[in-house]
């Protein structure tokens, strides 16, 4: 088996779902930096406490950032594990085991790849609710990268380099290697309870990458919650350091604070990413045979 689309195929399906699901990582993203002491806040009072701040355009405040770390990122991941895939699948199908690995090598390439467009990404949505003092004041991506050069040095891009690739490696692994998982199981086996044969086509691809996003987001909460505080830390606190003050002060829940708006924000995503790859993908193999 070889892979019948281009490496970057990816990247652009993963911009397509960010680019409609954007305002849900912003969410996500500022009750993860909230820090301790602030009154614990809800999805909804994040969400309106955005849209007061300037209309609904602030809820797209990041969108280069997130474009440019799809296009790193998602590019790279997704990429690398297809043309892992296809190797491994030159023997007949490969086990379960051997997806996950690759999923896990490709998820780590891209948490590496990606890590620059991630911090700008992180500090951009939740600069509005830093002090004014402290805030960064980005005004794109091109503009965030050069002044983290200028400002912290080449180092700078490497900040939170350590969860950020934690985080990609679960990520990939629950959710890419989970969808091919959830994909081949229920084109192979008939739904619980209806009995209905799924056929590989757009229902099929919309009930495996739901359950790809459950199973992710509850797999990478606490590593995305570690990641988004280290990024967004204007002081070079390590990483142990907010882990041990985190939990002294907020307890082991602070893992899975933003587990909600993660979910409404990655389970969309999910189904979009995949949705909009195996219809770009179908697309590429028409337009070139």
């Amino acid at each position: 088996m070889t892979r019948n689309h281009p490496f970057w195929l990816g990247g652009v399906a993963a911009s397509m779902a960010a680019s409609c699901t954007h305002p849900l990582d912003l969410i996500k993203v500022r009750m993860q930096t909230l820090e301790h002491g602030s009154r614990r806040p809800s999805t909804i009072s994040v969400l309106r406490a955005s849209i007061a701040e300037s209309g609904f355009r602030s809820l797209y405040a990041g969108l280069t950032a997130s474009l440019m770390r799809q296009m790193s990122y998602s590019l790279v991941r997704l990429g690398s594990y297809e043309e892992m895939k296809a190797r491994l699948s030159k023997d007949g199908p490969p086990s379960t085991l051997r997806l996950i690995l690759a999923a896990s090598l490709a998820g780590g390439l891209g948490g590496i790849a990606g890590n620059p467009a991630d911090i700008l990404l992180v500090r951009m949505t939740s600069d509005s609710i830093r002090p004014p003092e402290k805030r960064y004041g980005y005004r794109n991506a091109v503009t965030g990268l050069i002044s983290i050069i200028k400002e912290e040095g080449i180092q700078g891009l490497a900040r939170g380099l350590g969860p950020n690739t934690v985080r990609a490696v679960l990520m990939n692994a629950s959710q890419v290697a989970s969808y091919d998982f959830f994909k081949t199981t229920l084109l192979h086996h008939p739904l619980p309870l209806v009995d209905y044969q799924l056929r590989d086509n757009l229902l099929l691809h919309v009930v495996a990458s739901t359950l790809a996003g459950t199973f992710a987001t509850t797999v990478c909460s606490p590593a995305d919650v570690v990641r988004s505080r280290v990024m967004a830390a204007s002081c070079n606190r390590s990483v142990a350091q907010i882990l041990v003050q985190s939990l002294r002060e907020e307890g082991p829940r602070f893992l899975f604070k933003g587990w909600t708006p993660a979910f409404i924000r990655l389970g969309p995503n999910t189904v979009l990413l995949f949705v909009f790859f195996e219809q770009l993908k179908k697309g590429w193999v028409t337009m070139t045979s």
